[in-house]
């Protein structure tokens, strides 16, 4: 029974840093936008001009 009095306290405190971890996750941003990088991918960045191929 002594045990609980020691292990339920530090369970809460634990519990606490991460909700707030997770709640200053959220207020950065960081689960803003979780579909787009996944399609990136599939987009192609400007390929070169001819021209700029030549001078290489």
């Amino acid at each position: 029974m002594e045990a609980l009095y020691l292990t339920i306290p530090i369970a809460t405190v634990i519990a606490f840093f991460f909700l707030w971890l997770f709640v200053t996750a959220i207020k950065k941003g960081q689960f803003e936008d979780i579909e787009a990088p996944k399609y990136r991918i599939f987009f192609e960045d400007d390929l070169p001009s001819d021209r700029e191929k030549g001078q290489k």
